[in-house]
């Protein structure tokens, strides 16, 4: 029985597993990259990039991805639009690790805590979406918020934005390219356009303060060589739980990543954390109560909308999921969706 074939029920729980257990793995990657020292970011970023194409190579031939990819591949436009998610995914990539490593999980989580507000900004600004007054409450929250962290603590949080800025454009071009290119293929063309970049790197770094990977004793470098699975883990549970679960439980299961964050950094790294700092997260926090009830209003909005067409095309909804999957039923037209549907699922399919 394929998952496709799931009862609604045992398909749901499914999803929400995956989905948690990617949650939770992206949130420990801290801890990780902590293991890592002496290795700096440049190098860890080189070897995470490296490292995940040896991964994602291997496994497509098993998941019969090959075909797919030569389709992509044929596509100039599909090509060039990959080469940009990988672009964005490296800044992304590079400002975690650079963060991490220098003592600002913290500032990291509270770009991840105003992300989703990030994407919503971003689509009114980009693709000219509409919100609804709970929305733009949320976003001026988030701007408070900022201006709280920058007069009491004394630092603009260039940090938290930039992650929270790259992940939301990386969201905006994985939503331009759709269902046209698939996960596993689009993960693998953003490694192989970034490849390059990594070997420069892992070279500057051999040429400057030396490469760590063998030189560190082989605990260390067992879990240097461990990135890409690292990397490609979450990745596929994150997949396999979108494909089963709605956006809305997406959109409030994401919240596991910075809160995690933010206690590996006040509770086992030490960072600093004064009052002016916990003003602002608080405001954020604000922000995103707001902007979840809101999300959930719509979600079930939209379900008892459905649920009208449903029962007066005399169809039983508890049907329509497995009809869906299998094809015997349309999606709602993607055009008709608007920012007041979180695009969770395509802003995290890599982190």
């Amino acid at each position: 029985m394929t998952d496709r074939d799931e009862p609604p029920r045992a398909r749901a729980l499914t999803g929400g597993a995956y989905a948690v257990g990617a949650y939770l793995l992206w949130g420990f990657l801290p801890l990780y990259f902590v293991l890592l020292e002496p290795t700096g970011p440049w190098e860890v970023v080189a070897w995470r990039i490296l490292l995940s194409l040896v991964f994602y190579v291997i496994l497509i031939p098993l998941v019969g991805g090959w075909l797919r990819l030569r389709t992509i591949l044929g596509n100039r436009r599909l090509v060039a639009w990959t080469a940009v998610a990988g672009v964005l995914i490296y800044l992304n990539w590079q400002v975690f690790v650079l963060a991490t490593l220098t003592g600002h999980v913290i500032e990291m989580s509270l770009g991840y805590f105003i992300n989703p507000i990030v994407t919503v900004l971003l689509g009114v600004l980009v693709l000219r979406e509409h919100l609804r007054p709970l929305q733009w409450v949320a976003i001026g929250l988030a701007v408070l918020a900022t201006i709280v962290i920058v007069v009491g603590y004394g630092a603009f949080p260039w940090l938290a934005l930039c992650v929270a800025f790259s992940f939301g454009f990386y969201g905006l071009v994985k939503k331009h390219i759709g269902p046209s290119v698939d996960v596993m293929s689009g993960l693998t063309l953003e490694s192989l356009w970034l490849a390059p970049a990594a070997i420069v790197q892992l070279v500057v770094v051999a040429v400057t303060t030396g490469l760590t990977m063998g030189n560190a004793g082989p605990g260390h470098a067992a879990l240097l060589a461990l990135a890409g699975v690292v990397t490609a883990a979450p990745l596929m549970l994150f997949a396999a739980g979108a494909r089963r679960v709605r956006l809305i439980v997406l959109g409030i299961a994401q919240f596991i990543t910075p809160s995690m964050q933010l206690v590996i950094g006040v509770w086992v790294l030490d960072e600093p954390m004064p009052p002016e700092r916990w003003a602002g997260f608080a405001i954020v926090w604000s922000a995103l109560t707001v902007f979840t009830l809101d999300s959930v209003v719509a979600a079930r909005r939209a379900r008892r909308r459905e649920s009208a067409g449903i029962d007066s095309a005399g169809i039983d909804p508890e049907e329509v999921p497995l009809k869906r999957a299998r094809g015997l039923m349309d999606e709602p037209d993607p055009r008709s969706v608007r920012s007041d549907q979180s695009p969770t699922r395509d802003t995290q399919e890599h982190r």
